[in-house]
């Protein structure tokens, strides 16, 4: 099992108030590895809303919508393998949706429900968007947040510029600074906004140092892609898409690089049951901290024609 490096900082240095910790052993192709998640809510509710995160980020994204929806449902917010406090694979190219998704099934045995509600921000987009498309999925309701079948070329530009490269910070606050200038896209948060889902994210080195969580192997596929490679996958989250059938929002960030306007409509278009909303002053991806956005998911997940 591959598991993070020795650090100075407990695992548990920035654990949320009102939730809890746990992690869930899962499978790979070398072995096995722990996958962490945080709990809210009743632990025996079975309305459960799983909420998956972007490329780099962590499960600690969402502790703003798991406080506002854990009256209703029981929120669990994992951190993808080789992010946040869960273990690192020992081989890089199963850093992949096929074995996200593996993972994502274990998580969904382990909480004993025979369906969920899913919101999936970029890469957890992806994710949900494949499982949902899948023949027996348990994904009763989707909220892909910025992300669709077609990813731009210039935005995965973008992301491969950063992702996995060396980074070192002399203080956790250079570090806060550091991964709020490569999401600023996220939009106009304030400091404390930044700084509260962007501490999850770094930690401490036994030097001092401070680093990002994330295995830098994480890149490896992201990298190894061709164009045909790119054309294929496309072609079968197409496929995924248009075989879901149960309730779709997709949200755009209206400044999204990553998603857009024509994919979107071709979304809306070859879905089953698909709806869309654009926020204003955003770009890829709406971080979901601001109650207008937490009301949206709301809306959506717990609208009052659900209420059952």
């Amino acid at each position: 099992m591959s598991t993070q490096p020795d650090i100075v900082a407990s695992a548990n240095a920035f654990a949320p108030a009102g939730a809890r910790q746990r992690y869930v052993q899962c499978a790979n192709s070398a072995g096995l590895h722990r996958m962490a998640y945080t709990e809210w809510g009743d632990p025996d509710n079975p309305r459960v809303l799983v909420c998956v995160h972007g490329l780099t980020r962590s499960g600690r994204d969402f502790d703003r919508v798991a406080a506002a929806l854990a009256d209703v449902y029981r929120v669990v917010c994992p951190d993808v393998a080789g992010r946040g406090l869960s273990d690192w694979l020992p081989d890089a190219s199963r850093y992949v949706v096929p074995q996200y998704i593996a993972d994502m099934v274990t998580l969904i045995a382990r909480l004993d429900v025979e369906t969920v509600d899913w919101f999936g921000t970029s890469m957890g987009g992806l994710i949900g968007m494949s499982l949902a498309g899948l023949p027996g999925t348990p994904v009763r309701k989707l909220l892909i947040n910025d992300v669709g079948p077609h990813l731009e070329p210039e935005a995965l530009g973008r992301i491969g510029g950063y992702v996995g490269q060396p980074a070192r910070f002399a203080t956790l606050e250079e570090g806060i600074d550091q991964a709020a200038l490569l999401a600023a896209s996220f939009g106009p948060l304030t400091l404390d906004e930044w700084r509260e889902i962007n501490a999850p994210l770094l930690r401490q080195r036994e030097d001092g140092a401070w680093e990002f969580r994330y295995d830098p192997a994480i890149a490896t596929p992201f990298r190894a892609s061709s164009p045909e490679a790119n054309a294929a996958g496309e072609a079968m989250l197409w496929h995924l898409f248009e075989a879901i059938t149960c309730p779709v929002l997709v949200v755009r960030g209206a400044l999204s690089d990553l998603l857009s306007r024509g994919t979107l409509a071709q979304m809306v278009a070859r879905g089953r049951d698909v709806s869309s909303i654009e926020i204003a002053g955003v770009g890829h991806a709406p971080a979901f901290l601001d109650p207008a956005q937490i009301a949206l998911a709301r809306r959506f997940f717990v609208g009052d024609d659900d209420a059952s």
